[in-house]
Parts: C-alpha cells; structure tokens; sequence
C-alpha cells in the first residue's frame, strides 16, 4: 500500500493550472525522500495545501491566534520524539486505511517566491525546503528556540535537501 499524499491548490487569482503537475511531483519527491530519511517504513497519509499569502493568514489567525501570512504552517496528528520515532508505527495506524495519519500542511507559495528571491535561490528549492520543513514538525521535529533542537531540525532539513540535490 503506497502513501496517500493529497495535494490541494487555493491559489485564486494567482492559480496557473499549467503549473500544477511539476509542483505536485516535487511536492510528493520532497515528501517521499523526507519519510524516508527519518525511517517511516509504514504508508501514510498526507493532506497539503499549496495557497497564498492571504488563505494561510487566515489559517494561521484561526489556528494559531497569529494574525499575519507565514510561509508554511504544520499540524501533526500525534507527538513523536524528534528522530526517534517508535519502531512498531503499527499502533498509529488508521484501522480503516492501514496508513499512518501523519498530518496536514499549509505552504504559501506566493511566500515562497518572495522568500526564494531573499535568499538568493530558486521558488523550488525554497518550496522543497518548507515541505520537507513540515513534514519534520509532523514527524515531531521542532525549533522553538534557538538551541539544539533547532540546531537538530535545521541539520535534517539541509541533510535532506541533499538528498534531493536541490540547489541552493
């Protein structure tokens, strides 16, 4: 049984049909190569919405009391220790699906161009990096401060990265 990795585009004016299907493919890439790397060897499941700045502040207001657009928002179906996942996921399994319900994911993409030309790279590395940014906080992975958690993450995201081959 493969991952159920459901893509979901709220863009409005800003939609570009065309741009759909290479964006899923390294949405799904990035996702893939980030379960892999932490070792989820049971199937999961995934929703990711690709939005605007506008969407992900109201989602952010609504859910975070934060009334301002950010890059990517995650919300993980359960709390697992950063890196140690348990070794038997069997448990976290949806009975009916036989997948592990890892989360949902909300990426601005108008953000991630902004933030692609601030740092100097491209909107697809930027938008790989916030996706496999998420799918580290699902799997428990967190940066609250600036100390060796983050340090922690931010090393898996880079790791990652590489793995992938996304350029700077």
């Amino acid at each position: 049984m493969k991952d159920n990795i459901t893509i979901t585009f709220k863009l409005g004016k800003r939609d570009r049909e065309l741009r759909r299907l290479p964006l899923m493919m390294h949405l799904r890439t990035c996702i893939e190569t980030a379960l892999e790397a932490e070792h989820v060897n049971v199937p999961v499941e995934i929703n990711v919405l690709v939005t605007d700045d506008d969407t992900i502040r109201v989602i952010n207001k609504l859910y975070r009391k934060l009334d301002k657009a950010t890059d990517v928002l995650s919300f993980p179906m359960f709390q697992f220790e950063p890196g140690n996942l348990p070794e038997d996921l069997r448990p976290y399994l949806d009975p009916e699906t036989k997948r592990l319900p890892l989360g949902d994911m909300a990426i601005s993409l108008e953000r991630a161009e902004q933030q692609a030309i601030e740092y100097g790279h491209t909107t697809k590395r930027e938008v790989g990096y916030l996706t496999i940014h998420s799918v580290l906080h699902l799997l428990g992975y967190d940066h609250v401060d600036e100390g060796p958690m983050k340090k922690q993450m931010r090393a898996r995201e880079e790791a990652i990265c590489r793995m992938i081959d996304l350029e700077r």
